[in-house]
């Protein structure tokens, strides 16, 4: 289902604005280019840090700038991108909520007050795009669907205003990506969503695509963002390994400290078979967590536990699998996630290994427990019974 909530982020993430001090006169249509080369200074270092997790560095930075440009959209919304990127190593933590939609809804206002103003109303029209996309977009993450379909829609106007400006330049575009592609292959994937993607106008998937590759590539300030989308969408839509593992592996590199590109990198990695190179992160992954890096929790815990269990299971290093096997079971139980398939398939491979060194009466207690966790036709349930029966 989380592919279904990037419908709520359909605008870009992230830009700025040159200097509020600019003559009202002159003409405020280059206002989102950042021209002025000093905020974008000021800025881009803080932008990197935040994606690179040191959080406490970029928000110093973002004060800083709701300092100097007190009546600006601006450092609130940084501030509010900077409490999602804490929320999305573990969409199910909510303890982040209230500050993201506080940061928000002052962007909204402040954004609102300045495009009242004539000259301003392509940059205030933007602000409020992106305040909007980032609300619909917890909303969707919180199954608020009515909420999140509403926000959209006010996201949508604003976007409208700016593209009635011919104004779409490599960051607007990649609101217009996301849009393209994924009123598509919601209307594609699921039906019962029908009556609220009525009120969108049809997209074009092909032509999101390529305005993606287009922001990924040429963009400054959205290019991260993009990248992000794009390397999930080649991953699990497109089944284009190759070129979403050079994403992955890019964000990797250039943050390194980023837990969930990290976990990402990690998976990619697993799932096209990179064993060595899996081995390797995922026990980088662990530990992270166990030394308490910002970001690194269950859930990334739970992918690298689950590939070290595997991967140990086939050099039969028993003692080693059971090890990791066992923590991927702590961190899905930490987050309520036990009727995830790393939760059940490490209790498969407890079971085998159980199997393998002749204890049936615990293999048996492996099995039983998928049994209770999990649904009747889930893939895991149905292996569970076979192997009872054969035990």
């Amino acid at each position: 289902m989380y592919r279904l909530l990037w419908l709520s982020f359909m605008i870009l993430n992230l830009a700025f604005t040159a200097k509020a001090e600019k003559n009202p006169d002159e003409d405020t249509t280059q206002l989102l280019l950042l021209e002025d080369i000093n905020i974008q200074l000021e800025a881009t270092q803080a932008i990197n840090d935040m994606y690179n997790f040191e959080f406490e560095r970029a928000e110093r930075q973002y004060r800083w700038l709701k300092q100097k440009y007190p009546n600006h959209p601006l450092s609130y919304f940084l501030l509010a991108l900077s409490e999602w990127w804490k929320i999305a190593v573990n969409v199910e933590n909510t303890r982040y909520d209230e500050k993201f939609e506080a940061y928000l809804d002052t962007a909204i206002i402040k954004a609102e007050l300045i495009y009242r103003l004539p000259q301003f109303k392509v940059e205030g029209a933007f602000f409020q795009a992106a305040g909007w996309a980032f609300k619909g977009r917890l909303y969707a993450e919180r199954r608020k669907w009515g909420k999140a379909a509403s926000a959209a829609r006010s996201s949508l106007k604003y976007l409208d205003d700016i593209k009635e400006k011919g104004y779409l330049s490599p960051e607007l575009l990649f609101g217009d990506g996301l849009y393209n592609y994924f009123t598509v292959w919601i209307r594609e994937n699921y039906p019962m969503l029908k009556p609220i993607m009525a009120f969108f106008k049809k997209g074009d998937k092909e032509l999101g695509l390529k305005q993606l590759r287009t922001v990924a590539s040429n963009a400054f300030y959205t290019r991260t963002e993009a990248q992000y989308f794009l390397m999930r969408i080649l991953a699990s839509e497109e089944k284009d390994m190759g070129a979403a593992m050079q994403i992955s592996k890019y964000l990797r590199d250039i943050f390194p400290q980023n837990a969930f590109f990290h976990r990402y990198y990690a998976r990619l990695l697993y799932t096209t078979g990179q064993i060595r190179k899996t081995e390797f992160e995922s026990l980088s992954i662990m530990e992270r967590i166990d030394s308490g890096r910002t970001g690194y929790e269950e859930v990334s815990g739970r992918y690298a536990a689950f590939y070290l269990g595997q991967i140990y299971e086939q050099r039969r290093d028993f003692e080693k699998s059971k090890y990791y096997y066992n923590r991927a079971l702590e961190f899905a139980e930490a987050i309520g996630a036990t009727e995830t398939g790393y939760y059940l398939y490490s209790l498969i491979g407890l079971s085998e290994i159980a199997t393998a060194e002749g204890d049936k009466k615990m293999a048996k207690e492996y099995l039983k427990r998928i049994r209770k966790e999990s649904k009747r036709k889930h893939p895991a349930n149905k292996r569970a019974r076979r192997q009872l029966k054969d035990l």
